[in-house]
């Protein structure tokens, strides 16, 4: 219960940064729209140069029982677009995490001056994007072919190479680090200052999965009833409720990644941060990762 009170705790701090800089929760909406429209433009180019392959019921015994057969060519559109839509991604988690530092030095950031920040570490954010989406394009296929067993190992390197870059792109945005020094520098923070107490940091998504709870509810409750006007009001409520979730509790994650970045760094509590959480949960255990 004592690290349940705990992540609610530094939740609603988060939750107070974002009522005073609201528009920090504009940036994972952007990133949502973003990517909608790259997702479209390369579902596009997919289609306009293999679609009549991707669906051939006539094709060869080679291709699976759905008559999936892409070309290879298409098959590198669909690894290009992941890594665009992984920049994308990345770069506007690092407005965020650009506005929250801004916001808890003092500050007062704006759209325009967290977008800035994040254009700034754009020789960063390339490199970073890169990597981290290489990596998930690797362990994608590790799962793909492997069976089930590469299926866990998968699973399991994908959660510790989460774990272990959860502050990267805090150290982006405040040290200026390419990716490979971000990454050791991530995990020198983790294993130094917050290691034992990971659960804070997962609380965070049981929070999200939590608030979804009740619009899913009332959707479903709706859609139940099986009259097509209630079903389609369902509908719009799940997703419009889900967006709502997703959209705060990813501000509230970068928000709350740079407080611990900071506290992590200099020991001092992040302005607005109640101090006998942040300590109790993330106490160094020998030290607190300073730079050496």
């Amino acid at each position: 219960m004592g690290r349940i009170q705990r992540t609610i705790e530094l939740a609603k701090a988060s939750g107070r940064v974002l009522a005073k800089d609201r528009e920090l929760a504009l940036l994972p909406v952007l990133s949502f729209v973003v990517n909608l429209v790259v997702a479209a433009g390369f579902l596009g180019l997919v289609l306009l140069v293999g679609g009549d392959e991707l669906f051939d019921t006539s094709s060869s015994s080679t291709s699976t029982s759905t008559g999936f057969d892409a070309s290879p060519f298409v098959y590198l559109l669909g690894i290009i677009g992941y890594l665009v839509a992984t920049f994308v991604t990345v770069f506007f988690q690092t407005a965020l995490v650009s506005g929250a530092n801004e916001s808890l030095s003092g500050g007062d950031p704006t759209l325009g001056s967290s977008l800035a920040g994040a254009s700034s570490r754009l020789h960063r954010v390339l490199p970073w994007a890169l990597l981290t989406g290489s990596v998930g394009l690797v362990l994608e296929a590790v799962e793909e072919r492997a069976g089930f067993v590469g299926a866990i190992v998968a699973n399991l390197i994908g959660a510790a190479w989460r774990i272990v870059t959860f502050l990267v792109i805090p150290v982006l945005v405040v040290e200026d680090l390419g990716p490979i020094d971000a990454t050791k520098r991530s995990a020198q923070l983790f294993k130094s200052t917050w290691g034992e107490n990971l659960a804070a940091q997962m609380g965070f998504g049981l929070l999200g999965f939590v608030a979804i709870l009740p619009g899913v509810l009332i959707g479903g409750l709706l859609a139940a009833t099986g009259a097509t006007a209630l079903v389609i009001v369902g509908v719009a409520i799940v997703v419009l409720w889900v967006a709502i979730v997703v959209t705060v509790v990813s501000a509230l994650s970068g928000i709350f990644q740079m407080a611990l970045y900071r506290y992590a760094t200099t020991g001092e509590v992040p302005m607005g941060f109640p101090a006998d959480a942040l300590t109790s949960a993330f106490g160094p255990r020998k030290g607190r990762g300073d730079k050496g």
